[in-house]
């Protein structure tokens, strides 16, 4: 099983099985299948969006999107139907037919949510799918380009590459993550230190609210412009399409990979990376990715860190940086290559190279089975500690589990950290992440894995930000905190895990939700709640 940055961390908590009878299942499909014949604007296309559970596709459609297996097992609550619009009328009309017949509404655009809450829920629910809103239009004239929130990141970096090779977009490196979520959390990627977030770069966006207007930028107000770039999704409306500046970057960029493991002195390498990687220059991303791999010794194990990077220039200017500013790194020439920034997606992603069409291929990052949590890192782990949580690692319970340290600095340092709903700007020198995998043959022993993270996430709390423990939306964790689903969840509640996620923008968040979805249609165990709502 192999796990790969910033697909990193997939999702879910185990959660419990929909208590409804067999009949109440039954009238609340005919009725709901009803309404959206009735709303649809030709009725004969019923056929190619709606799917109920006895339809022969529904299961395919179902686990087309879930990129965490833990989510597709037989006791995981599954939607009584799933709509996948054709046309934004199909979306108004399943918002409308949701609220009449009082289903709750689950919008998933690439199934990386890490807690699965884009197409999982413990109520009646239903599923509405962007699958077919994947259009990506690019004008290199005005380095703009519309992207729907249905498409991948890889469709979009394709979309790209196809017209231009020195325009760019800096958000994460997983080519089948959805545009939807990804953006509506934040999105980072390996131009975080150039060019700050994906959503930095949105300058205009299409929503459809929960009275089911279609709204763009100057017709929602700042407020919710604001709110919906790293707020979160599926809390403020349902976001179709959205306009975003393209950054520039060089025809050729140069990457590297530099592997140092515990036989070779990686603690005091590990160590002097935190001094450094936030302050190169922001034309160089150097991060570290730890994993167990098997030592030299026949039959033992090791613990690796991937010193992986990618600069904006060629490997003749990259060498001499290196070896002054990091020389403990130890980087010779044989370990970079040159290529295009859309290769080096590639390359950053540990997908295969072979053309720019691997962007494409939605079976690209295998699917697997984890558990995941993040952490800001302000001040350097001493030595003892990084030999702590490495040693962590040699345990039997992560033989799966990988860690990745994302340096920040550059772009991140100068924006204010009320600019955005994302919070995590300036003094922080690393964003960590944590993930633990098993086998599918595993499931039932799943509770020693959990277990696993959550003391390393423990072990980790002396040396990470606090009060509050900040985390990353994006990288979703029910472990900290959640919203009663089918009732009343009060600020205070919401706070425990709002504050982690989005510090003192929580306030904010919760005011624009308050005004533009008082009801609390659009909601989840972890979506901003209204400051009252039935």
């Amino acid at each position: 099983m192999k796990f790969l940055q910033y697909s990193v961390l997939p999702f879910l908590l185990v959660v419990v099985i929909l208590s409804l009878s067999g009949a109440t299942l039954v009238h609340s499909h005919g009725d709901f299948l009803h309404c959206l014949s009735l709303h649809l604007a030709n009725s004969s296309t019923i056929s190619k969006v709606f799917y109920m559970r006895n339809n022969s596709s529904y299961s395919s459609v179902l686990n087309a999107s879930i990129q965490n297996t833990r989510f597709s097992t037989p006791a995981t609550p599954k939607p009584l139907a799933i709509i996948t619009p054709l046309k934004t009328s199909h979306i108004q009309s399943t918002i409308y037919c949701s609220k009449k017949h009082g289903l709750q509404l689950r919008i998933r655009s690439g199934g990386h949510d890490f807690e699965g809450l884009s197409y999982v829920s413990e109520v009646p629910f239903v599923i509405l799918d962007l699958l077919n809103f994947r259009a990506v239009k690019v004008d290199t004239k005005n380095k703009v380009a519309w992207v729907q929130s249905g498409a991948t990141l890889g469709e979009l970096y394709y979309g790209i590459a196809a017209k231009t090779k020195t325009l760019a977009f800096p958000a994460g490196i997983c080519p089948t993550v959805g545009i939807g979520g990804h953006f509506s959390g934040g999105g980072y990627g390996i131009l975080v230190r150039k060019y700050g977030l994906a959503a930095d770069h949105i300058i205009d966006a299409q929503l459809i609210d929960a009275n089911g207007r279609i709204l763009d930028r100057k017709s929602m107000g700042e407020d919710l412009f604001w709110a919906i770039r790293g707020g979160g999704g599926n809390t403020f409306g349902i976001v179709l399409a959205w306009k975003i500046k393209l950054v520039p970057v060089p025809v050729v960029v140069t990457v590297f990979t530099v592997n140092k493991n515990l036989e070779q002195n990686v603690t005091k390498i590990l160590h002097r990376w935190q001094y450094i990687a936030h302050k190169l220059p922001d034309d160089l991303y150097v991060d570290v990715g730890i994993t167990k791999v098997s030592s030299s010794q026949a039959g033992k194990k090791t613990v690796q860190a991937a010193f992986i990077a990618l600069f904006l220039g060629g490997v003749d200017e990259l060498i001499p940086l290196v070896q002054e500013r990091f020389p403990e790194l130890g980087l010779a020439k044989e370990n970079c290559s040159e290529m295009s920034w859309a290769e080096s997606v590639l390359y950053l992603g540990r997908a295969p190279r072979t053309s720019l069409d691997m962007l494409l291929d939605k079976n690209v990052i295998p699917r697997t089975i984890f558990k995941a949590k993040s952490d800001y890192v302000k001040e350097p782990i001493p030595e003892s500690g990084i030999e702590g949580f490495l040693s962590m690692f040699l345990e039997k319970e992560a033989d799966f589990a990988s860690m990745l340290m994302v340096p920040f600095g550059g772009k991140m340092e100068e924006i204010p950290e009320n600019e955005l709903p994302y919070p995590h700007r300036a003094g922080n020198l690393f964003q960590a992440s944590y993930i633990v995998g098993w086998r599918k043959e595993e499931n039932t022993e799943s509770g020693k894995y959990v277990s696993w993270i959550r003391r390393f996430y423990s072990y980790m709390a002396t040396y990470v930000s606090k009060s509050p423990r900040e985390a990353y939306f994006n990288y979703r964790d029910l472990d900290i905190g959640s919203n009663n689903i089918s009732g009343y969840t009060s600020y205070q509640q919401a706070s425990i895990w709002g504050s982690k996620y989005f510090k003192n923008n929580f306030k904010r968040l919760v005011q624009v939700k308050t005004m533009v979805d008082p009801m609390n249609f659009f909601r989840n165990e972890q979506s901003i709640p209204p400051l009252s709502s039935p």
